[in-house]
């Protein structure tokens, strides 16, 4: 799958969303607001994929999954925004990205707090990465009911690495999303410990840091499911 599908025309719904809306569904700070004047253009509520255009059933966590465009007025866009989009619109969201002849698709994993079924909790976003416009896009995954399509079209835009860990039985898209946000934390925890071994110039301080080094990178490995290859050479 490449992260873009052919949406069916009967789940088209085309209509364009105001900003202003979202300032008052999210809370908007003046900050906000301000990201929203200089990065987005406009924001097209493009599909809503619901029981009635789709024919699949609703399930407790998705009752519907809505496609919005978002037109970009530079090749940037700080998450931010799409969180605001994410709180104010009470389903789970797919966006599509376009600038300068090109398109990537965004998401966050969205299902209702346990703890209160009227808020949701949002995963960090993972996207495609840009193609043109004309690229050609997947049909729409073949699923049971909304839950199960929700699952595939998220699948479609997570790295290659958390799909699957050889070996392994499937994991369900909870536990992807949670490794997916490990593997990101510890890729910044080894940046930054390479950071500061470049810093350090005494000997014994650099020995500890090369040992804290090859730790994290083993433990990105275990989350990656990458063969062990990259520890640090010792001093």
């Amino acid at each position: 799958m490449t992260g873009f599908f052919d949406y069916p025309k009967s789940a088209a719904f085309g209509r364009v969303l105001p900003k202003n809306k979202i300032y008052e569904h999210a809370g908007a700070n003046t900050a906000l607001k301000d990201l929203f004047v200089r990065e987005v253009d406009q924001i097209v509520w493009r599909y809503k994929l619901a029981p009635e255009t789709i024919n699949l059933s609703a399930t407790k966590s998705v009752a519907e999954i809505q496609v919005f465009d978002i037109s970009l007025k530079t090749g940037k866009l700080d998450e931010a925004v799409l969180r605001a989009i994410d709180k104010a619109i009470p389903f789970p969201l797919i966006f599509e990205l376009s600038h300068g002849g090109k398109r990537r698709s965004m998401a966050a994993y969205k299902r209702p707090s346990e703890a209160d079924r009227a808020k949701w909790v949002i995963s960090e976003y993972f996207s495609t990465d840009w193609v043109a416009d004309t690229a050609a896009r997947s049909p729409l995954p073949v699923a049971l009911n909304l839950g199960g399509l929700y699952d595939a079209l998220l699948s479609g835009l997570m790295p290659q690495q958390v799909q699957t860990i050889p070996g392994e039985d499937a994991e369900d898209i909870q536990t992807r999303v949670d490794r997916m946000e490990a593997i990101r934390a510890k890729t910044r925890d080894v940046e930054r410990i390479k950071a500061r071994l470049a810093r350090e110039k005494q000997f014994n301080k650099r020995v500890g840091v090369n040992a804290e080094l090859r730790a994290a990178k083993l433990e990105l490995e275990r989350l990656t499911g990458a063969t062990a290859q990259t520890a640090a050479p010792s001093e």
